[in-house]
């Protein structure tokens, strides 16, 4: 089996050469040996003289030379020449960047060889230039948003400053307003860089075992003051102890930007639990809040970057955390579900393998 057929598991012919073709060449030169056998023996018997018997014999091998050699160049080049030519002419439109070529295969599924798996593979590659190409333009796009809005807030508020006549207070709010804008412009810059780490994998994941549900304690007392201004009921149901082994500091901004998003979208007074259990081989961590939830479409796209499904809190945040968790457990290989019901509020479920001692001789942090 060749190597396309073990990495497609599809039934290829090895070579675009077939036994039909081989064949047909060798009868048509013993055909050919066969006729010149049988003009000698013509010649002979009309008795013609040596110059003509010389010259027929020469001008029917030329005769049947040129016309094999036809036929094999007709099919190199139905075989070889044209397929190339094909190739070579749609690799140089997607090197001046045009994604929109296909080129067509040669057989059916039930006939294709190695040329056929070669072409679709090409157009494959194609396929995922264009949707890279359509994300990098709607990421600068979208960066470019982003980054545009505080600077315009910053620009506004400092632009009132220099007028004169404000009241200490009305200054302190153009103040305020520069600082909270001067935060999320920072904020997002450093989303950016974190995600442009994580998918180019320039951060390598540092695993060792260590204590999850002091973590999530951690964590979850970093949004304490949110919790008191907005009168939210926060329950955290969790074990003493459950140890996992994963990268701490990649895994603490998975938690950060979860229990964000949930403090985000919580009204007044609503709900968020934590809840954490183990099992015999797992760990399920769950954070669930009362907020105005998500329609099934929306919820498709909460891991795209800078997709924001609800407009109204688009200031509150720059759409980056969400990819941020789904590329630091993906890197991880830790299984996240989201269910969301509009009005219900949201539920992150995420399951990660219970460390054992035996997998690994390192001691917990």
């Amino acid at each position: 089996m060749s190597a396309f057929s073990r990495r497609t598991g599809k039934q290829l012919k090895e070579s675009r050469f077939p036994r039909s073709l081989f064949f047909t060449c060798l009868l048509s030169l013993l055909l050919a040996s066969g006729l010149h056998t049988g003009i000698i023996v013509l010649m002979n018997e009309m008795k013609l003289n040596e110059v003509i018997q010389s010259i027929i014999p020469v001008v029917y091998w030329t005769a049947a030379a040129v016309g094999l050699t036809i036929f094999i160049r007709y099919k190199i080049q139905q075989t070889y020449d044209l397929p190339t030519k094909q190739l070579a002419q749609a690799m140089d439109m997607v090197a001046n960047g045009d994604f929109s070529v296909y080129v067509p295969v040669l057989h059916t599924a039930d006939k294709a060889d190695y040329m056929d798996e070669m072409i679709q593979d090409f157009n494959r590659m194609v396929e995922e230039l264009g949707s890279i190409e359509t994300l990098k333009t709607d990421f600068f796009s979208n960066v470019s948003h982003e980054i545009k809005t505080p600077l315009a807030v910053i620009q506004n508020s400092a632009e009132m400053l220099k007028i004169q006549g404000h009241t200490p207070q009305q200054q302190q709010e153009y103040v305020d307003t520069i600082i909270q804008a001067s935060k999320r412009l920072s904020g997002l810059i450093t989303d950016i860089l974190k995600i442009n780490r994580l998918e180019k994998q320039t951060i390598s994941p540092e695993v060792c075992p260590y204590n999850i549900c002091s973590q999530l304690g951690e964590c979850a007392l970093q949004f304490e003051s949110s919790w008191e201004e907005k009168e939210i009921d926060f329950i955290a149901d969790m074990e003493d102890q459950a140890t996992i082994n994963a990268d701490p500091n990649l895994m603490e901004l998975v938690w950060n930007n979860l229990l964000s998003n949930a403090f985000k979208f919580t009204p007044n007074g609503g709900t968020i639990t934590l809840s954490q259990v183990s099992n015999e081989s797992d760990v399920t961590v769950s954070i669930s809040d009362s907020g105005c939830g998500m329609e099934a479409e929306t919820v498709r796209h909460i891991f795209d970057k800078f997709y924001q499904g609800d407009g109204s809190h688009a200031t509150k945040g720059n759409g980056l955390g969400l990819a941020i968790v789904k590329r630091v457990l993906e890197l991880m290989d830790f299984p996240i579900t989201v269910v969301s019901h509009p009005n219900k509020g949201t539920t992150f479920t995420l399951r990660i393998p219970l460390f054992k001692p035996d997998q690994n001789s390192a001691t917990e942090r």
